[in-house]
C-alpha cells in the first residue's frame, strides 16, 4: 500500500522538479525541507542545454523567463575598475559563461513550488532523522518525532545530504573538497553593473558582482583558497578568513567586504564534488547534488538537478514492476552526463582564483581571446556539456497541456 508513496528530502530545485513529474504520474509525493519555509533569494543560476529542455517539457519556461535576470555577459576589471576583458552573452549563442536565461535560485525554486503545491505535500521545518528498510517500504522517523512509511525515499538535499549520510555513510567518504571557499550575499550595486556580471581577481581570491532583479542591488560572490572546513566554522570566522585573503584588494572590494559583515542573507560554503559508486541502496536513491555535485565552478548544477529529476521519474514510470530496474536505468542514463558535467573548467580552482598576478594576467588574456579562433572552439566544446544527454520522451510522464 506504500509502493506509490514517495518521500523527497529537499525543496530547492531537484526535489520539487522530481515531485512535479511524479505527482503527474500518479505517485503520492511528500517533500520534507528542514528550513521553515521556501528559501528565497540566492545567486543566479543558468538554464541551458538539456536543463532548459526539461523546463520546456514542464510547460514552465515562460514562468521562468518572467523572472529572468537580464545579464549582458561577463566582464573582468582591474584594481581601478577598468574593464580589461569581456565575454558577451551572445558570443556562444546564449550558452556561454553567462547564459541567455539566468534566474535567481530562489525564484526558480518558487516557480517549481508553485507548480507542485496543489498536488504535493510539503513539510517545512522538519527533516529525516532515521531510515529503516523493510520488506514493503522504508520506515522513516522525522526529527519532529512523526513516523511514516514510504515506498521510495529520495535524497535531494544537497552537498551535505542528510539522507546520504543515513543510507550510505559519512560525508567524508563521498565529498571531495576543492580547497576553495565561496560566500554569497546581497550588496548595493556600487559600480553601475548595467547588466554585466563583473569580476575582479587578486592573488588567491575573487570578488564578483552580478545584477539583481531589484534595482540598485547586486549579488556578491567572494571566494578564496582555504583548507578549513568552512561550513562548520562560525560565520564570524568565515568572514575573517575571506577578509584576510582579500586584504589590500582594489576596485570596490573593501566596500563589498564591509557589506558582507551586515548582510542578512550571507551564506558560505567550502565547495566540493560528490563521488559515489552507486546512487541507490534498496529503496533509497540520491538526486542532484546529493548524488553527483559538480561544484559551482562548472555551472552545471541546475541542469543536472532538472535532468536527473526528469530521468528518475521517467525510469520509475517505465519500469513499474521493478523498482531496482528503474533505479539502475536512471543511473545508467545519468552517470555519463554527470561525469562530463563534473569536469572543471581549464585550470580548475587555480584558473578561477589564480594565486599569482602572472596567472591572473594569463586568465584575462584567455578571456579576451575566448571568442576568437582557436580558443573559441575549445570553449564551445566545454559549454556543450549541458547538451550531453539524449533525453527520452517518457510516455508515462504527463505535463500540463498549457503552460502554468
Amino acid at each position: 500500500m506504500h509502493e506509490n508513496d514517495v518521500l523527497i528530502s529537499g525543496a530547492s530545485i531537484a526535489g520539487p522538479a522530481l515531485a512535479f513529474w511524479l505527482s503527474r504520474a500518479g505517485y503520492r509525493v511528500t517533500v520534507v525541507e528542514r528550513a521553515p519555509a521556501l528559501r528565497p533569494g540566492g545567486q543566479t543560476v543558468d538554464l541551458r542545454g538539456a536543463g532548459r529542455t526539461v523546463v520546456e517539457r514542464m510547460g514552465l519556461l515562460d514562468a521562468v523567463r518572467a523572472r529572468c535576470v537580464h545579464e549582458r555577459g561577463l566582464a573582468y576589471v582591474d584594481e581601478q575598475g577598468r574593464r580589461v576583458a569581456e565575454v558577451p552573452v551572445e558570443a556562444f549563442g546564449g550558452q556561454g559563461i553567462v547564459a541567455e536565461i539566468e534566474v535567481m535560485r530562489g525564484d526558480l525554486a518558487e516557480v517549481l513550488f508553485d507548480a507542485t503545491r496543489g498536488d504535493v505535500e510539503y513539510l517545512f521545518g522538519d527533516r529525516i532523522a532515521a531510515l529503516g528498510e523493510g520488506p514493503d517500504g522504508v520506515d522513516v522517523r522525522f526529527a519532529s518525532g512523526e513516523r511514516r512509511r514510504f515506498g521510495l525515499v529520495v535524497g535531494a538535499d544537497g552537498l551535505h545530504s542528510g539522507v546520504r549520510a543515513l543510507a550510505f555513510g559519512p560525508e567524508s567518504e563521498f565529498v571531495r573538497p576543492l580547497g576553495l571557499v565561496m560566500a554569497f550575499f546581497t550588496t548595493p550595486d556600487r559600480v553601475g553593473l548595467d547588466g554585466w556580471c563583473t569580476m575582479h581577481n587578486v592573488p588567491g581570491g575573487v570578488v564578483e558582482l552580478r545584477p539583481d532583479r531589484v534595482a540598485g542591488q547586486a549579488k556578491a560572490l567572494v571566494a578564496a583558497h582555504t583548507g578549513e572546513p568552512v561550513h562548520r566554522l562560525p560565520r564570524e570566522r568565515s568572514r575573517a578568513l575571506l577578509r584576510e585573503a582579500l586584504a589590500g584588494a582594489g576596485w570596490v572590494v573593501p566596500q563589498v567586504l564591509d557589506d558582507m559583515d551586515g548582510a542578512d542573507d550571507f551564506y558560505v560554503e567550502a565547495i566540493g564534488q560528490v563521488h559515489l559508486d552507486c546512487w541507490s541502496r534498496g529503496s533509497v536513491v540520491l538526486l542532484g547534488d546529493a548524488a553527483c555535485c559538480p561544484s559551482p565552478l562548472t555551472g552545471m548544477g541546475t541542469s543536472l538537478a532538472l535532468v536527473a529529476a526528469y530521468v528518475l521519474a521517467g525510469e520509475l514510470v517505465r519500469h513499474p514492476e521493478s523498482r531496482p530496474a528503474a533505479l539502475a536505468a536512471y543511473e545508467e542514463r545519468m552517470r555519463p552526463y554527470a561525469v562530463r558535467a563534473r569536469k572543471l573548467p581549464p585550470g580548475g580552482t587555480e584558473g578561477f582564483a589564480p594565486r599569482s598576478r602572472a596567472r591572473i594576467a594569463v586568465g584575462r588574456a584567455s578571456m579576451r581571446w575566448m571568442t576568437r579562433w582557436p580558443l573559441r572552439l575549445l570553449a564551445a566544446r566545454i559549454f556543450s556539456a549541458a547538451d550531453g544527454i539524449d533525453l527520452p520522451d517518457y510516455g508515462g510522464l504527463v505535463a500540463p497541456s498549457t503552460p502554468l
